[in-house]
């Protein structure tokens, strides 16, 4: 088996943990304000957050850098609809409402995290 478990800088890791399990529907699977581990309904690991500049990290020392160049959070999910609601009632910043994807013909959406990150949600 070979699964990626992306790990992302964040300022505030708590935050950004309640953020993305309000929007996901997925839970802490460690919590704290370093870094956190975030799983689906099946306790699989979709994403870990660490808190910037903790642990000589070289590719999480500096905030300053424009978080996420050369990276989009992709999230394929199986309710698409209640993502979008729950997106709404976080007053996420939307890049683009729900539409028809005309490369892979998916229903998607494209949002920014608390901390800049791109991601497309998709079914």
């Amino acid at each position: 088996m070979i699964r990626t478990e992306p790990i992302i800088g964040v300022t505030d890791v708590a935050g950004s943990s309640a953020w993305y399990q309000a929007l996901l529907n997925c839970h802490s699977r460690h919590g704290g304000d370093i870094f956190e581990i975030l799983a689906d309904e099946d306790d699989t690991v979709i994403l870990c957050l660490h808190k910037w500049g903790a642990h000589d990290h070289p590719t999480m020392a500096d905030p300053g850098i424009q978080p996420g160049n050369g990276l989009i959070l992709y999230f394929r999910v199986s309710d698409l609809q209640q993502v979008w609601e729950n997106a709404q009632r976080l007053h996420a910043t939307v890049e683009a409402a729900p539409h028809i994807n005309e490369n892979s013909q998916m229903e998607e959406f494209a949002l920014r995290d608390p901390d800049g990150y791109y991601i497309i949600v998709s079914k």
